[in-house]
């Protein structure tokens, strides 16, 4: 298989876990026969510094006729004004947006050998291996108006939480779909005893769960889901929920895993390219110091290889070598080791050789 992946380093340690993917894509296409061609462009602070937009029209258009795009992380201190125009988070936004990517996939499953390695006790974490599926183009993040105004002689600051009928449905149909071939269990995260938005969430998924009657469905408001998550995570097995609610539990559920620099995503829209990233920032307090733990890097590459290039084999392979990887003891600092970047990616190409 031939494919092109667009590569979007961004800020911090952004542009050192994603070449530590791609020198594990670069390895599954030695090892299967494929031929996998990487364009690296800017996005985020480094791309503000350049060209005064987090995102250029050339990149997103560069990105659009990709076969999938892998994205390391934005941001950092040096752009972090809350006065400032231009904003890295906002070539994010408009990114996704732009690639119509409406689903985030977001996986969390506690390697056995790091049960230590999470704030939970131990018992809590058996079982746990869960799925939020998080709708990424709607809602707050996204709504309409959305500004600042003097009023009466105060500021005044708004966010719109908008959602139409069809970015429910789309979305919740596919967390349904995923369910499937799991445990057949769909959490519905809203708070539909306040916000309207919420109502409509629950209406939709009540009606899309119609249609699937061999998977059970549960409303959880998003309060009671925060506190399941630290109390029964091991519950769930697949979340389907709002952007901004997706955006925050995802951050609580990394840490059942023991960190954050531990877990892939995948983002998903109907038509063309998958936008493909680790759950974490671009952490400004160990950028350049070459101790980043990569495998939520990697495995969003392996996650690029199934939902983009449809290359399951592939996929379960480099999930395998870094479940050998941990089950070996490798550990970079964030999980109390002392392998570098470099280091644990050696030895995970190791265990996919």
């Amino acid at each position: 298989m031939k494919a092109n992946i667009i590569l979007l380093p961004g800020d911090g340690i952004g542009t050192e876990v994603t070449p530590a993917a791609v020198r594990v894509l670069e390895a599954v296409g030695s090892i299967y026969g494929h031929a996998f061609t990487f364009e690296e462009h800017l996005i985020g602070g480094r791309s503000i510094d350049r060209y005064g937009t987090a995102l250029t029209d050339e990149t997103l258009a560069t990105c659009k006729s990709a076969d999938a795009v892998l994205l390391g992380a934005v941001g950092g201190p040096k752009w972090d004004d809350p006065q400032a125009r231009v904003r890295p988070e906002q070539g994010l936004l408009e990114l996704r947006k732009g690639l119509g990517v409406y689903a985030n996939l977001r996986p969390v499953r506690v390697h056995p050998c790091l049960v230590n390695a999470s704030p939970l006790k131990p018992e809590k974490l058996v079982g746990v291996d869960l799925l939020v599926v998080r709708e990424l183009t709607g809602g707050l993040y996204f709504g309409q108006p959305k500004g600042r105004e003097m009023l009466n002689g105060r500021i005044r600051a708004v966010d719109t939480l908008e959602y139409y009928d069809y970015e429910i449905r789309r979305v919740v149909n596919l967390a349904f779909s995923l369910a499937k071939n799991r445990r057949k269990k769909v959490a519905s995260v809203d708070k539909a005893n306040v916000l309207e938005s919420s109502r409509l969430w629950r209406q939709i998924t009540i009606e899309v769960g119609a249609s699937y009657p061999d998977i059970s469905l549960e409303h959880v408001l998003v309060d009671t889901a925060a506190m399941r998550l630290i109390s029964d995570p091991a519950g769930f097995d697949v979340l389907v929920t709002e952007n901004m609610f997706g955006d925050i539990l995802t951050d609580e559920a990394s840490v059942l895993a023991g960190s954050m620099g531990l877990l892939p995503s995948a983002s998903l829209g109907e038509v063309g390219p998958g936008l493909y990233e680790p759950i974490h920032g671009s952490a400004p307090d160990i950028a350049g110091k070459g101790i980043a733990n990569p495998i939520g890097a990697i495995l969003s590459g392996a996650l690029l290889l199934r939902y983009s290039l449809g290359l399951d084999r592939e996929a379960e392979a480099v999930e395998s070598a870094v479940e050998q990887a941990l089950a070996a003891g490798c550990r970079t600092a964030d999980l109390g080791g002392k392998l570098s970047t470099l280091q644990m990616t050696d030895e995970i190409i190791k265990y996919l050789k």
